[in-house]
């Protein structure tokens, strides 16, 4: 019986237990809701980040959903960052750290609670990985409703824009290409509405790859935030949860190696976020699953790049929709998926795709057609990263797939931002920002300020910019990061000096300093770090978190 299977009885069943029950009275249960299981409703709305503002209402059919089939739904928020926000700024050290708090704090407030099973509505970049991380640590049945994407923006000849077009445009109206009047009109026309970033950044890669990975009902991901579907599917979740449960489906059973390398599979051909590499290896850990940064490049060079979505392509995610969504590609991906996975439609991702019908159009290209031969994302190494290094090869114009300059070297953000801005930065050069990673940030920031000005500028095909710190879903151009090690662990980058020459050469998957291993050694036993204020949620950060290549993800001594 499934009364048997409910961990919430611990919470109501006895004589002993006559405080507890009083406490869920007062919260407006009846006594007839102690049988019934108590799912947790994860819900990360906040009014200030657009991806969250909305999920209220998918919260509300959710619960519906539960109701429905017997459960009783009791919802709790998460913190949720907004990326785009904290651009350009200190506060852009919060949001990777945060992806481990709220893991953190749904582990506490369900396990504390100790609820039946889960729904979670995740949204933008930190949160949806967040909730896997979670979903996997505590195991119990869960669905995963994502917010959805934002539709885009459009004013008078600027059609389809994204958040990427914005940055961008900053850089055109610096050099004089852009008016600032139109700008300003673009500004308040960009973002329409509700929704996750229009463009294939981390929040709709990481979207897309929950479904891959299993954890959603199929097809609800690459569904708009603004369809109705939307709220169909979200009450469909809540229902299925119950199911989930009856059967005894945790996320483990789902989220296996096979489905590891599937996501990491669906990445390489959709182009997505270099930060999918961080939040894929923080999932497999979680999982028990071994995943190293040779996975992806291995996957990279077999699965080819066949969507043409912004930034690497030219469409806002919605027209991935329109086309079909993820079963869609996964319909094409299948030659390369592990098909036997179990997915929480409660069927194997086989008998999911047996049922799906695809004719490959100009979003979702076949596989004889692709956009690029090889998958989005490359992994580097050399002397200069010799545990590793990602690049976006998508979002890469060829002629820079083999460059070598002259090193401009920065010790944070601000520095290179101001650089270019103040027109220092020449053809020919590598921008280097270090002291910006996991430890040396701490928080590792993302770079895309610099790199959106670079592309405004256009510059993508004349300057290249190396960093141990990360970059937005959004960025595009000749943009290198996750340097590992990192330049505050002693990592070769903290011993480039200005003038020194780099090679980055994407096809051979090489990143170099001409610099002897001798002159490197020596130059190493000489490097005065410097010291970044750290302290509250950042400094427990720095001490406990690893390096990019693993994920940087928190380790800490379990005794279990």
């Amino acid at each position: 019986m499934l009364e048997n299977l409910l961990r919430s009885k611990q919470l109501s069943a006895g004589v002993e237990r006559a405080a507890h029950r009083a406490i869920l009275h007062c919260v407006g249960l009846q006594s007839e809701d102690f049988n019934k299981p108590l799912i947790a409703v994860v819900n990360s709305w906040n009014e200030i980040v657009p991806g969250h503002i909305h999920l209220q209402g998918i919260a509300k059919y959710v619960k519906q959903g539960i109701t429905e089939s017997g459960g009783v739904p009791l919802e709790f928020n998460t913190i949720a960052l907004c990326d785009g926000l904290c651009q350009g700024h200190t506060g852009m050290r919060y949001p990777l750290p945060s992806r481990d708090l709220i893991a953190d704090s749904i582990e506490m407030m369900v396990e504390a609670h100790q609820f039946d099973g889960m729904v979670m509505i995740p949204g933008c970049d930190k949160t949806v990985p967040a909730h896997i991380m979670a979903a996997l640590r505590i195991n119990i049945p869960t669905v995963i409703v994502t917010a959805g994407p934002m539709e885009p923006g459009n004013y008078q000849e600027f059609n389809n824009i994204t958040l990427t077009d914005m940055r961008e445009y900053i850089g055109k109206v610096q050099t004089g290409r852009m008016a600032m009047s139109d700008l300003t009109e673009i500004e308040k026309r960009a973002l329409p509405g509700p929704g996750t970033c229009a463009m294939l950044a981390t929040a709709n890669t990481m979207g897309l790859l929950t479904e891959v990975l299993g954890l959603t009902l199929s097809g609800v991901t690459a569904i708009p935030a603004i369809k109705s579907a939307k709220w169909q599917m979200a009450r469909a979740s809540g229902r299925k949860v119950l199911e989930l449960l009856q059967k005894g489906i945790t996320p483990r059973m789902i989220v296996n190696q096979d489905a590891i390398t599937n996501a990491i599979a669906a990445d390489m051909a959709i182009g997505g976020s270099t930060n999918s590499v961080l939040h894929l290896m923080a999932i497999a850990k979680e999982a028990g699953l071994s995943l190293d940064l040779a996975e992806f490049d291995r996957i990279s060079r077999e699965v080819p790049h066949i969507c043409d979505l912004k930034p690497s392509g030219k469409y806002p995610t919605v027209y991935f929709y329109e086309e079909g969504g993820v079963p869609a590609l996964l319909k094409v991906l299948e030659p390369f998926l592990k098909t036997e996975q179990l997915t929480a439609n409660g069927l194997t991702l086989k008998e999911t795709l047996e049922k799906v019908e695809m004719s490959p159009g100009k979003i979702i290209r076949p596989l004889d057609n692709p956009l690029h031969k090889e998958g989005g994302i490359a992994v580097l190494k050399g002397n200069l990263a010799p545990d590793g290094a990602v690049v976006k090869q998508s979002g890469v114009k060829p002629g820079m797939y083999y460059f070598t300059g002259s090193a401009r070297v920065f010790n944070s953000m601000e520095e290179a931002v101001k650089a270019v801005v103040n027109d220092v930065i020449e053809a020919g050069d590598v921008i280097v920002v270090r002291y910006e990673g996991p430890k040396g940030g701490p928080g590792m920031r993302e770079m895309h300020m610099i790199t959106s000005l670079i592309v405004g500028r256009g510059m993508d095909e004349s300057v290249a910019l190396i960093t141990d710190g990360r970059f937005s879903g959004s960025t595009r151009g000749p943009a290198i990061g996750h340097i590992s090690p990192e330049a505050a662990a002693g990592g070769p980058i903290a011993a480039i000096r200005d003038g020194d020459r780099i090679t980055i050469d994407i096809p051979n998957r090489k990143l170099d300093l001409g610099v002897s291993d001798e002159e490197l050694r020596e130059r190493l036993k000489h490097v005065v770090h410097p010291v970044k204020a750290r302290h509250g949620a950042l400094a427990r950060y720095a001490e406990l978190v690893t390096s990019a290549d693993k994920g940087a993800v928190l380790v800490a001594r379990e005794i279990l």
